[in-house]
């Protein structure tokens, strides 16, 4: 029986990350190396073939008849290879290797950075790779283990648990607050300076959510500034820019210092939740397991962010 290289299934990896992901770069990514090594396999798989695989230009990169063809037959046989590795981890009983977690950048920054040094003094074994950032990522396609997202995903290959209300509140510095006085209602919003979030994957503006009672309304004050990052909001209001809106657990350091204080608290509102999503083959993986059981720490049914926000509410 001929045997395949190890160059050979190099090229195959990297052509099937490729093709699912639409460029080098972001398959680069998911396998960790550079953009050119994954050109370079593509580019000798195709001279071992005899066959041409992209079309390629330089924004994308198009499957040839012959490249769709192999790339089911490649992605085939990589999940077969990840079923083995994946009933080679749950064989043993210890944490170890690498645990690649996905995570929305304030999350990852507020919130799983500074907690990850628990985890590593609980599992020396484990090597961690955080990826940080607000584009959607394929967690099946670019090999991660556990994702955190805000807001429900339907996804029939995921598993996912509920870990923490994304909550929002607003908040102000305490010398906006002595300048400009302090919104009781936020009908009252009118005729302050306002701040607004907004979203980089999609290029809209918050719309600011309050709750009165069991009734959620927005409101749709007169904005000043506008920023497309969390924190770049919170820097904002503790310049005194105004009245803004933000996650409870990026404001909280703030609170806690002194430098924001929390308003309209009684309207604050649950807009989502945080929550944890992996891949049904990895429900019996050491790594995942030991990482869900941390997240439960992480996160405790009462977020410490939110016990600095609404102290004395």
């Amino acid at each position: 029986m001929a045997q395949i290289g190890i160059e050979r299934l190099t090229g195959l990896i990297a052509f099937a990350r490729a093709a699912s992901l639409g460029s080098y770069t972001a398959a680069a990514r998911a396998l960790a190396v550079s953009p050119s090594a994954v050109s370079k396999s593509v580019q000798r798989l195709e001279q071992q073939l005899g066959i041409v695989l992209f079309l390629r230009t330089t924004r994308s990169l198009t499957l040839t008849p012959e490249g769709r063809d192999l790339h089911d037959r490649a992605l085939r046989l990589l999940r077969e290879a990840e079923d083995i590795e994946q009933a080679a981890m749950a064989a043993r009983a210890d944490p170890s290797g690498i645990l690649r977690i996905s995570a929305p950048l304030p999350v990852g920054v507020h919130i799983l950075g500074p907690a990850l040094p628990r985890l590593r003094a609980l599992h020396p074994k484990l090597a961690i790779d955080l990826r940080l950032g607000d584009q959607f990522v394929d967690i099946i396609e670019e090999g991660i283990d556990v994702a955190i997202r805000v807001g429900a995903l339907a996804d029939s290959r995921l598993k996912s648990r509920r870990l923490a209300p994304h909550r929002l509140c607003a908040f102000a510095s305490p010398e906006y607050l002595r300048r400009r006085g302090t919104p009781r209602h936020p009908d009252e919003l009118a005729g302050h300076d306002c701040v607004n979030f907004r979203f980089q994957s999609s290029g809209q503006t918050l719309r600011w959510p309050f709750a009165s009672g069991k009734r959620v309304f927005e409101a749709t004050p007169e904005i000043g500034i506008t920023v497309d990052t969390s924190d770049g909001v919170a820097a904002v209001l503790v310049a005194g820019g105004g009245v803004g809106i933000s996650p409870t657990y990026i404001a909280a350091p703030y609170v806690k210092r002194g430098e924001l204080v929390p308003i309209l608290a009684a309207f604050a509102v649950d807009r989502s939740s945080m929550i944890a999503l992996w891949p049904e083959s990895r429900r019996a993986n050491p790594n995942v397991k030991a990482f869900l059981t941390f997240l439960d720490e992480v996160f405790p049914a009462r977020p410490p962010w939110d016990e600095v926000v609404f102290a004395g509410q």
